[in-house]
């Protein structure tokens, strides 16, 4: 055995401690396996867990990673060329990396580090700025483009050790629910190369989910989190609006937030602790490292607020997920939302609208060309069509802007939602292409992506937790969610389901090792 390398002698027999507090020391045993990632036994949980269940995995998540780099028991270097090989492995079928930074991040995981995540590799999103390199924002306009500084966020993430190995992929200006950009191909997903990743952060998700990386950097205008998230089945927490950092002013309507997708619960809550900004009106989340003994008050709602078809493993999945938090000792209860379906995703599509009549502007600002075809995808384009003035624009802002009292008045009556993530599991490959007909394609991502944003507009905290399967092996996520400022109650909710029913262990196809 002392032919082995030291790496897999410490990778291969530590246990995930899914439930541990945030760093919490744990000596790895010296059973030896040759993917870092996974380890061959069931140990059980130490002493110093805060919780009952006696959960262990195969996986090893980027809080026991930053763990063993900070015990000095595994090198950032060692842990950044394993990652990378997993990705050389898997990304030919997945088409999920747009720019590699591998040379730089061998380079970097050499240098001093320090964060809570020091020397732990994951993927930045490809509409967000990482100094020194390309930023596509999933369009083929801004081929040249280079980022003279971090953005706010990745900045966050810089300071915390996190070691990017480079962009991950992103629908054009990461409009909408699929990753099938014309500027870099189709990014397919782990569990069947024949469906989405979903979008806006399908690139991230597919290196995840995959086990490329513990957790990717993903964002959340719509569900940008959330979709992906249930697709690859992936735990995806959508924070409060203002909480994170965040890269320039927000619009009228603040509906983007920048975070994660991750395989367990505790990195979303380490994670969440380095990515808020000191100045937030929002009392900071703290660590959140265990289940609440507090019950809560659970409506379920399966049907979307616009009255669109579900599909029937999807509510399936719901009402057994509710079946599961009574039996926890929530109370749960049947609810109809009091939403103006119609009306809400009229004025969320203009509002949609006018940031891809921006981003319209800014391509043709620096390529230098009319807006059209040449620069834009047809669904970029159909979008466009529909920002027809600004007092259109006025009104929605106006019916958006009123939606977060309509929103947190359904709270009186209990304290968190619970929706699917999405209508259907995972489409098929071309079922929503950016470049198929656009009132057809706008249907098919409305009806797929219709539950998820209005937490977008009220600013509300939301989470997409991995729960269920369909009946031909897709992940179907559930959607958990509360109000703005809610988060520290939907992660230890989290931590209860996963421990209730464990999901890190369920793999898809395509895995890196």
């Amino acid at each position: 055995m002392t032919n082995l390398s030291r790496r897999k002698a410490l990778f291969g027999g530590a246990s995930l401690m899914a439930f541990a507090p945030f760093l919490n020391a744990c000596s790895p045993s010296s059973i030896l396996r040759s993917n870092p990632f996974r380890r061959p036994s069931k140990e059980p949980l130490n002493d110093a867990v805060e919780v009952s269940a006696e959960t262990t995995s195969d996986f090893v998540d980027g809080v026991r990673m930053a763990q063993l780099i900070a015990s000095g028991e595994i090198s950032p270097s060692e842990v950044v060329e394993d990652a990378i090989m997993r990705a050389m492995r898997v990304n030919p079928r997945l088409n999920a990396i747009v720019h590699r930074t591998f040379e730089a991040a061998k380079k970097e995981a050499m240098s001093e580090l320090s964060g809570s995540f020091a020397g732990v590799p994951s993927f930045t999103k490809d509409l967000n700025d990482r100094k020194g390199e390309p930023t596509l924002f999933g369009s083929r306009a801004f081929k040249g483009y280079i980022a003279e500084k971090d953005g706010d966020y990745v900045a966050s993430w810089r300071r915390a050790g996190i070691i990017s190995l480079g962009k991950s992929s992103t629908p054009e200006a990461g409009l909408t629910s699929t990753t099938e950009p014309v500027a870099t191909g189709v990014t397919r997903n782990p569990w069947n190369l024949n469906r989405i990743t979903g979008g806006s952060s399908g690139g991230g998700a597919a290196l995840a989910a995959a086990r490329v990386v513990p957790f990717a950097h993903a964002s959340d205008g719509g569900g940008s989190i959330r979709i992906p998230a249930s697709c690859c089945g992936l735990f995806g927490l959508k924070p409060s609006s203002g909480r994170m950092y965040q890269d320039g002013e927000p619009g009228p309507v603040d509906i983007s937030v920048d975070h994660a997708v991750t395989w367990t619960v505790r990195d979303s809550a380490a994670l969440l602790r380095i990515g808020q900004k000191p100045d937030s009106d929002l009392k900071p989340v703290g660590a959140v490292t265990s289940p609440s003994r507090r019950r809560l008050r659970i409506a379920v709602a399966p049907d979307p607020v616009a009255g669109t078809p579900i599909d029937k493993d999807v509510r399936a999945g719901v009402m057994e997920t509710g079946k599961l938090c009574e039996s926890l000792g929530h109370f749960v209860f049947d609810y109809t939302q009091p939403i103006d379906g119609e009306a809400f995703i009229d004025a969320f599509l203009l509002y949609w609208a006018a940031g891809a009549a921006d981003f319209a502007n800014r391509a043709s600002q620096f390529t230098g060309k009319s807006i059209g075809s040449s620069i834009l995808e047809n669904w970029t384009l159909g979008l466009l069509r529909m920002y027809q003035s600004e007092q259109e624009l006025e009104r929605a802002v106006e019916y958006l802007s009123g939606f977060t009292q309509t929103y947190e008045s359904m709270f009186k009556d209990f304290d968190v939602l619970l929706t699917p993530t999405l209508a259907r599991p995972a489409d098929p490959v071309g079922y929503q292409d950016p470049q198929g007909e656009f009132e057809q394609v706008k249907e098919r991502v409305v009806s797929f992506a219709a539950y998820t944003a209005p937490m977008n507009v009220a600013g509300a905290a939301s989470m997409s937790v991995p729960l269920h399967m369909s009946s031909d092996g897709l992940p179907i996520g559930m959607l958990f969610s509360g109000k703005r400022g809610d988060e520290k109650m939907l992660l230890q909710l989290a931590y209860e389901l996963e421990m209730a029913k464990p999901w890190i262990n369920n793999v898809p196809d395509v895995l890196a090792g």
